[in-house]
């Protein structure tokens, strides 16, 4: 996919080697542009396919999020890629998105990754435009809300409006694996440095002008940890208000007023969109399940600091 071959000079290398899906993906078309889908030879398989036969991924070992310093390689800013620029992000932390995942196989099983390791489908790791690498995020897919932590260490999709591309394994894992397409939710993990690895949990906690503590930090105090109060329901996060404003009116046609809708930006620049304030677990485990049968993703609850 991916990685950028040392012996190619400027953009061509990108050019040839990060595409990350299948043939088709990449090019938006059947027919096949050899230089393209061979990665200017490198590759021998020209349209990605699946491992022969069904794998069973559950024995697989979940990943483990760790604090890990940015790549050599990968991390370039702004890189091109077919006459097309992108931007690294400084920092995954409050990185949150709702889009299509995709998932790369058997063509680039061995070869290697933008960050210079080598890329195995069997393994969960995934593919993105603009997470500095490597990055952890928790996938969650919107059909069927099952989930899963992957190591992102390459880059692309770049077809259309992709957002991210998955390993086999754990395409997978989330169930869309002969679909080839799934309607995701991706939510950055960001260990602390020299600290414990957070715990994957559902729960994330926003702020308005109030002080938050994150819930999965092992820095907090006991005395901090005592005083959270999940009371809010975090429904999406936005770069830009525009999305965050349309959700919430969306929310309101849905349930009129019985639930406090708001728009909140915080001091990381994310426009979060909270339901709540709830008065306990069981409201919030009730206007969870609403949320998601109604078809507004996983909502997760979050905790407010005066």
């Amino acid at each position: 996919m991916k990685a950028i071959n040392m012996l190619f000079l400027s953009s061509v290398s990108l050019l040839v080697l990060n595409g990350c899906m299948s043939t088709e993906h990449v090019l938006g078309e059947r027919k096949i542009d050899y230089d393209k889908a061979s990665g200017g030879g490198r590759y021998s398989i020209l349209q990605d396919h699946a491992p022969t036969g069904d794998i069973n991924v559950d024995h697989l070992p979940d990943i483990v999020p760790q604090w890990e310093p940015k790549s050599r390689g990968g991390n370039k800013s702004p890189y091109e890629v077919w006459g097309e620029k992108y931007w690294v992000m400084d920092s995954a932390e409050g990185y949150v998105a709702e889009g299509t995942a995709s998932w790369y196989g058997n063509k680039f099983h061995g070869h290697k990754t933008s960050n210079g390791e080598i890329y195995d489908m069997y393994a969960f790791s995934a593919a993105h435009k603009s997470l500095p690498l490597p990055s952890f995020v928790k996938v969650t897919n919107l059909d069927n809300q099952r989930s899963i932590v992957v190591r992102v260490n390459d880059r692309g999709p770049f077809h259309g409006d992709r957002l991210i591309d998955l390993s086999y394994a754990a395409a997978a894992r989330l169930g869309y694996h002969k679909k080839g397409l799934a309607r995701v939710k991706v939510e950055a993990i960001t260990p602390v440095k020299g600290g414990s690895s957070p715990s994957v949990t559902d729960v994330k906690v926003a702020s308005s002008s109030n002080k938050s503590v994150s819930t999965t930090s092992n820095t907090a105090t006991p005395s901090t940890k005592a005083t959270l109060i999940f009371s809010h329901l975090q429904v999406g996060a936005f770069s830009t208000d525009v999305p965050a404003n349309d959700l919430k009116r969306r929310l309101f046609e849905a349930f009129d007023t019985r639930v406090n809708v708001s728009v909140n930006k915080q001091s990381d620049g994310l426009y979060r969109v909270l339901l709540g304030p709830f008065d306990g677990d069981a409201s919030l485990s009730q206007w969870q399940q609403e949320l998601q049968q109604a078809g507004f993703g996983s909502p997760v609850r979050v905790a407010l600091i005066p």
